[in-house]
């Protein structure tokens, strides 16, 4: 019988975060070892997204092709987790009623008691959608750093209730780990090679994790304190949300030099009527305040974002503000979606006057417009050195190394793995659509030796 297992991940960073859990659960508790092709595994995991109908979609024609694969083995397990999990529920076994397990974002810890009671046959089939909140993070394995830049979970859910945004009702509210736990987890990470860590959360700036001696911290006081772990040379953190942006996260990015040039700020309208149907609790002159903040004491800092067009009764007039937005701010690499309503949101149930075609035609003039002042961005980064982080070897290239700049682009340069968890000078020699062509001096590459 084979000991594979093998898990499919959709959707956010979390969602990666999660699946980088879930194997080293299944590897350490159950013994199983993790394989790269479906027909090699007993177990057949996804880990899903409900954010996007596509991303929903995608899970049930996944699930389709596994159904093949179990048929012709019927010790197969099939589970899935993850959002659509939760928002669907029992729900999923009518689609899919060869499904076994069914576990929900805050209970992947449950993951492996769940397989051995199916495999035992003590449960025919087993869910656990539950909200268990904390526990989730008592019951984790340690982190295992896989590379020199490591994701560490700081808070799950979201409060806010957006009227399109189905977060709250799959990972439910917010909730912030122990101060504590986050900094003893980042110090292992750097003790064992880390030298960048994402802090990671739903809203990560709404972060207010309770102390030892019950004071509460902030995620611009988590950051000072992450900042002085030795080994830890760069921070980032994702996604934040604009009602949360306090002055206080504005200082810090003046007064902490291992916090990047970047910051990820979803504002998915230039509507403020638009904003207003969505929930979102700020006004277009409000989000532009908070860029001007952070351009005053980081005049290089990159904003990236994400939007949404077509959402129900936008009408032309909205989708222009938005563009015009996009204009004034100069956003890097952004997502941008056409609105699908989620059930159960208030959203679903507007009425949806914006036609298919004009949804479409709107979404391909944002990417372009986005595309076009993410490119200019990248064209005048061409000629500058940028300090990269090597964290691996290029995708395109087994010759050449990869490594991300501050303002999050991806640089291909030549070089050799020995040089990956090291910082060098690159001086950037091509601007491409998605990443950056570069070259290092022989004085940078000799002086990660010293």
């Amino acid at each position: 019988m084979s000991n594979g297992f093998f898990i499919k991940t959709f959707g956010c960073q979390m969602n990666v975060y999660d699946s980088d859990k879930i194997v080293a659960l299944l590897e350490t508790r159950l013994g199983l070892q993790r394989v790269f092709d479906p027909h090699q595994a007993r177990v057949l995991l996804t880990n899903t997204c409900s954010v996007r109908e596509k991303a929903q979609e995608k899970l049930f024609s996944e699930l389709g092709r596994w159904r093949s694969l179990k048929e012709n083995q019927s010790n197969t397990i099939i589970g899935v987790g993850g959002c659509v999990a939760s928002q669907e529920g029992e729900g999923i076994w009518k689609r899919a009623p060869y499904v076994d397990v069914i576990f929900g974002p805050q209970t992947l810890h449950r993951l492996p008691m769940l397989i051995r009671d199916v495999e035992s046959g003590r449960r025919r089939r087993a869910i656990d959608i539950s909200f268990p909140e904390i526990e989730k993070f008592d019951h984790l394995p340690e982190s295992r750093i896989v590379g020199p830049s490591a994701q560490v979970s700081i808070m799950e859910g979201c409060s806010k209730y957006c009227s399109f945004c189905v977060v709250p009702y799959t990972r439910g509210e917010e909730f912030s780990r122990p101060f504590d736990e986050i900094i003893l987890e980042i110090d292992e990470l750097a003790n064992n090679g880390a030298r960048e860590v994402l802090l990671l959360g739903q809203n990560v700036n709404a972060y207010r994790g309770p102390t030892h001696d019950g004071k509460i911290v902030d995620l611009a006081a988590l950051i000072r304190y992450v900042a002085n772990v030795d080994g830890i040379d760069r921070i980032r953190y994702t996604t934040s949300h604009p009602v949360e942006f306090s002055d206080r996260l504005v200082s810090v990015h003046q007064d902490i030099s291992q916090l990047v040039d970047h910051v990820h700020l979803p504002v998915q309208s230039g509507s403020d009527r638009i904003l207003s149907a969505m929930k979102r609790g700020y006004t277009r002159l409000e989000y532009k305040s908070i860029i001007k903040s952070l351009r005053a004491v980081r005049p290089n800092i990159s904003i990236s974002s994400d939007f949404i067009v077509g959402f129900p009764g936008e009408t032309d007039g909205d989708f222009q503000e938005t563009l015009d937005l996009v204009n004034e701010v100069k956003f890097d690499p952004s997502f941008s979606f056409i609105y699908s309503a989620r059930p159960g949101t208030p959203a679903a149930g507007f009425p949806d006057n914006v036609s298919p075609d004009t949804k479409r035609r709107r979404l391909e003039v944002l990417q372009r417009e986005i595309s076009k002042s993410a490119f200019g961005r990248s064209a005048e980064m061409v000629g500058t050195t940028q300090r990269i982080l090597v964290t691996g070897v290029s995708k395109s290239d087994s010759a050449e190394i990869s490594g991300r700049t501050e303002n999050n682009r991806v640089v291909n340069f030549p070089g050799d793995a020995s040089l990956v968890g090291q910082f060098l000078d690159v001086k950037i020699t091509r601007a491409l659509p998605n990443s950056l062509r570069g070259n290092t001096s022989r004085r940078s590459r000799l002086n990660h030796l010293k």
